[in-house]
């Protein structure tokens, strides 16, 4: 399958033609938050609506006596991203942006396309590591998986390193 590609001009003029619901995959890391503020900057005035998601991935067992064992509080977990996502939906919520929060279980890259497909979104917004070569082969690319399976635009944005300054969720806060 071809990936798609989205170019957003700086006015985001046809972008508001087409993207009104726009999903945003959040790990809990700074880099994944990199894409909140540019949401913050065209989500408002294109009246756009996102979705933040957070997905649980599972556990990798741990070998006791040669049985592997998996000990997970998954409750605590989705308590833990319900309390990681809220802050920034209300940080989104106050600068007018209409925000849903979603929490799903799974592998990141078949949880992002599925809730693309079934949330009915128009556009997938992440970051990405930008990883190549070896990096890519040793730790895959959920963002390379995302571009190339989803069913609608994507846009990525590349970091090369951790965010300087504050974080995004800082800003969405503010």
């Amino acid at each position: 399958m071809k990936p798609k590609t989205v170019l957003v001009p700086l006015d985001g003029s046809k972008l508001a033609e087409k993207a009104k619901r726009v999903l945003v995959p959040l790990d809990g890391s700074q880099l994944a938050e990199s894409i909140v503020p540019l949401l913050l900057q065209i989500a408002g005035p294109l009246a756009m609506a996102i979705v933040l998601l957070r997905v649980l991935e599972p556990l990798t067992p741990v070998m006791t006596d040669g049985v592997p064992i998996v000990i997970d509080d998954f409750e605590a977990r989705r308590r833990h991203a319900e309390e990681y996502l809220t802050p920034i939906a209300i940080g989104l919520r106050t600068r007018g942006i209409d925000v849903h929060s979603e929490i799903r279980a799974g592998r990141p890259d078949e949880q992002i396309l599925a809730a693309g497909r079934e949330l009915g979104v128009d556009l997938i917004a992440m970051s990405t590591h930008g990883r190549g070569g070896l990096g890519r082969l040793l730790f895959g690319s959920v963002a390379e998986h995302v571009l190339r399976h989803a069913e609608v635009p994507v846009f990525l944005v590349r970091q090369k390193q951790r965010p300087a300054m504050r974080s995004s969720t800082t800003e969405a806060k503010r």
